[in-house]
């Protein structure tokens, strides 16, 4: 084994352009199976990072009520308070199209919307000045509003200016007692996930003028739970409408998890597309190697009259193929791993090349070499001595 190791680098090394071109192949298939996975696993990576920060653990329910067929916030808090082993928060969510104003100064992009006590804890939100909204403040509607940082820092200079103060919302004046801290530091900007005002839900209804809510936000204590969790709120919500069209539920982790399915289908598939050329140089590598067995018949010949069986002639160019198409795969890797970082540097995502994107590659570039090495070293080994010796 060890000779026919030697032998097979001597060769390689005597043949070193014919050698390197027939290594191009491997070369080019495993960076390219290296280079498309890992890119287009970076890339999703962030996309599922920012799909994470939205809350993995939230269930989002939405309904469309009818004038027979409603739901009121009571029946779904009572919904809620029997299931805490599942749920761990609840908020109502009453969006209204409106412009923020304080004095001269109005912003008209600024999410506002109605919340529960319990919002900022289902978006995982620290306070840098004040409190948070309060049941009492639900229960008794006042006008109060937690802002973002950026509604403070634009329309007050700071979060402490801002506390206390008053901001008008749709003509009606609220008192902001609390400021949440910088979110997205990026895109602190008019529009952005900073600029926000959350006031009682209860406030928010009567100003919208409509006594039902649609929208409701719940968390879940353990993700595991969504598949019991999402058919339980179908269950209570079809006992309401009879009728699954007119409310939707969808939790998080789910479409996360649907999202992960389809991120490694799309990497196995391009993985795969890239993998053709790897068979293409599968086909170089027999076809060289066919041409060696020709121009070394008379040492096969040789070989064959001192002795050497067949078994060793055929261990010899199957060894010889695998260390060429063995070293094609490692200089692959090398080419794949130093282009991945250059090519995620340059679009911005942080993109490394994945054990399993190598792992693959290598082993696949290993088993062309073993797969069409044997046709050739086959023949090289049932070749006839002495018409082996009698070859030109």
């Amino acid at each position: 084994m060890l000779q026919s190791f030697k032998l097979a680098l001597r060769s390689i090394w005597g043949n070193k352009m014919r050698s390197f071109l027939t290594m191009l192949g491997i070369i080019i298939g495993v960076a390219a199976v290296i280079i498309l996975v890992s890119l287009v696993n970076g890339y999703m990576s962030s996309v599922i990072e920012n799909f994470a920060s939205m809350g993995v653990n939230q269930v989002n329910v939405n309904v469309i009520n009818l004038s027979s067929r409603t739901l009121d916030v009571d029946e779904m808090y009572g919904f809620y308070e029997e299931h805490t082993d599942l749920f761990g928060a609840i908020s109502p969510s009453v969006s209204i199209n409106t412009t923020v104003k304080h004095g001269d100064d109005s912003l008209e992009s600024t999410s506002v919307s109605g919340r529960s006590e319990q919002y900022l804890d289902i978006e995982g939100y620290e306070l840098e000045a004040g409190r948070n909204l309060a049941y009492a403040d639900i229960v008794s509607r006042q006008k109060v509003c937690v802002v973002g940082s950026y509604v403070a820092q634009t329309l007050y200079g700071s979060a402490d200016k801002a506390l206390n103060q008053t901001l008008k919302v749709n003509g009606y004046a609220f008192k902001i007692v609390g400021v949440a801290e910088v979110q997205d530091e990026d895109n602190f900007d008019e529009g952005g996930t900073d600029d926000f005002v959350w006031m009682p839900y209860s406030v928010a209804v009567k100003m919208s003028r409509n006594a039902n809510i649609s929208n409701y936000t719940l968390t879940l204590i353990d993700t595991n739970d969504a598949d019991e969790a999402t058919a339980l709120i179908e269950d209570f919500l079809y006992e309401i409408f009879k009728n699954d069209d007119l409310y939707s539920v969808a939790a998080m982790s789910e479409m996360l998890d649907s999202l992960n399915e389809q991120i490694a289908m799309m990497s196995g598939m391009l993985g795969g597309i890239a993998g053709i050329s790897l068979l293409v140089a599968g086909v170089g590598v027999m076809n060289i190697m066919l041409v060696s067995v020709t121009e070394r018949t008379r040492e096969i010949g040789i070989r064959k009259s001192l002795g050497a069986d067949k078994g060793v002639i055929m261990q010899q160019f199957v060894i010889e193929a695998a260390v060429t198409s063995s070293l094609g795969g490692v200089i692959g890797i090398i080419l794949g791993a130093v282009a991945t970082t250059a090519v995620g540097g340059l679009i911005g995502i942080d993109a490394t090349p994945t054990f399993g994107a190598v792992l693959v590659s290598f082993s696949v570039s290993v088993g062309i070499g073993l797969l069409f090495g044997y046709m050739p070293a086959n023949r090289a080994a049932n070749l006839n001595p002495i018409d082996a010796l009698r070859s030109e």
